[in-house]
């Protein structure tokens, strides 16, 4: 008997795992908050005897240093990781002997087997699981993901070309020695900016991926130059998960923060601390503190907020109820942003002074902005989409500047009224609070980015080839 159960972190498009048998269980590459863990192994009725990471992590923090504390459990991380805390170094071709069968039967115990597999990082491993020595799964970490690989420019850039190379003999290493039927559970690739290319699908194998991961199904030139012509942009707060995680991140504490009422947020925002507010964009467009800056909880709160903030900025959030100001200090300790200086839920009205108004902007369509280009002399088109999104399709003479980047480079934005768009209103929204923010008139987009349907609503688009117009 072994069972895995996962554990979705929706919002960095990264997972973590709890393995094991009957009595004890491995956690791999665990999250910050780690009472999801060990509610996860007693809903089993499992101890969780070891905590495993494939990697030091560059996208989050991990939660392994604190479970391994709290549970007793063996800390399991590949030598050569550099960390500064006590822990069980291993190497290529170890064996963690997780859980023995009942009554010591060979047949049923559950094993992780090492596998050297770097290229995300140098120090990189697998962890194959067997069962009675039969391999059942693999957990892939960086490595092999769903269609793609870990991408192998965060560590130095003098090292991207070797480790892309190295990624590609790792996949080829795991291939030749699982059969198809393993299955492939990687920690990123559903969202993360830690993949190289985005995955399409949930699951998969070993035989999946032989016929349709390009690490397995190009030679290793073509996968090199593909994989490297691809990378995108890193997130700034990249820089800061690396060494908490080498250096040993300290425990969590997800109490409410401190209620924060309308003459403490004021103070804040005149203090250049951020104000962020949690809402929906539709909400948060109607009637918003001035100052604030929108960062919808339904969106990828922890990436832009950790990506965008000066580090180490104080936080105070703004939400509709506890339980989504409880939902975000969850999210946020993920990505080292542990404490917000202060909390309020409710109205907004509740969030101001007596007698300060709410601030607003309009929302529009692309239909919209066509009408308004035909009418006024004054819109400027913003788009805030990253530059890989951008070359395959954009609005003819829209300004770019991407939306990590847009904090830093305000006074580019030309003069008018300012039309955000992204891909789909939600980056829009956060660049359109920034804007406004700083005295801006702004208008947000909340609308799919379509060259078709923009070229038919009487926008002209530059698709990358041709400009297309109706």
């Amino acid at each position: 008997m072994f069972f895995v159960d996962t554990l979705e972190l929706a919002g960095l498009g990264n997972r973590s795992y709890l393995a094991g048998g009957q009595a004890v269980a491995v956690a791999v590459d665990p999250p910050r908050d780690i009472d999801r863990v060990i509610a996860a192994a007693a809903r089993r009725g499992v101890r969780i005897g070891y905590v495993a990471e494939t990697h030091v992590h560059n996208d989050y923090v991990s939660g392994g240093l604190e479970l391994a504390r709290v549970t007793g459990a063996r800390y399991v991380v590949p030598v050569g990781a550099g960390v500064a805390f006590a822990h069980v170094g291993v190497a290529d071709g170890d064996v963690v002997s997780v859980d023995e069968a009942v009554d010591g039967a060979v047949d049923g115990a559950v094993a992780l087997r090492a596998v050297a597999t770097p290229g995300h990082t140098p120090h990189h491993l697998s962890y194959v699981l067997t069962v009675g020595g039969h391999p059942v799964a693999a957990f892939t970490g960086g490595s092999l993901l769903i269609g793609t690989v870990g991408r192998p420019d965060l560590v130095e850039p003098g090292l991207t070309e070797s480790l892309a190379r190295a990624q590609h003999a790792s996949a080829h290493r795991l291939a030749e020695e699982l059969d198809d039927a393993v299955r492939v559970l990687p920690t990123h690739g559903f969202g993360s900016f830690c993949s190289a290319a985005r995955s399409e699908g949930d699951t998969t194998t070993i035989g999946a991926e032989r016929t349709a991961n390009p690490a397995l199904t190009q030679d290793v030139d073509t996968f090199v130059a593909e994989l490297l012509a691809g990378l995108d942009d890193v997130p700034a707060y990249y820089a800061h998960m690396g060494p908490a995680n080498a250096a040993g991140p300290a425990p969590v504490d997800l109490t409410p923060p401190g209620p924060a009422d309308a003459e403490e947020i004021a103070a804040r925002l005149r203090a250049g601390e951020w104000v962020v507010d949690l809402r929906g964009r539709v909400a948060f467009a109607a009637g918003h503190v001035v100052g604030s800056l929108n960062f919808e909880a339904e969106g990828k709160l922890a990436t832009y907020l950790a990506w965008l903030i000066p580090w180490g900025t104080p936080v105070t959030l703004l939400a509709e109820s506890p339980r989504q100001l409880a939902d975000a200090q969850r999210e946020l300790v993920r990505v080292g942003i542990d404490r917000p200086a202060a909390g309020a839920t409710g109205d907004p009205g509740d969030w101001v002074r007596a007698g300060e108004r709410l601030g607003s902007f309009p929302r529009a369509t692309f239909a919209d902005l066509a009408d308004a280009r035909k009418e006024r002399d004054d819109v400027v088109i913003l788009d805030v989409r990253r530059a890989s999104e951008r070359a395959g399709a954009h609005i003819e003479d829209s300004a770019h500047v991407p939306l990590h980047a847009l904090r830093g480079r305000l006074g580019e934005v030309p003069d008018g009224v300012v039309w955000v768009h992204c891909g789909s209103g939600m980056r829009a929204a956060i660049g359109a609070s920034l804007l406004a923010a700083a005295g801006r008139e702004v208008v947000v987009v909340d609308d799919v980015f379509d060259a078709g349907a923009l070229a038919r609503a009487g926008l002209p688009v530059h698709d990358g080839r041709s400009c297309t117009r109706t």
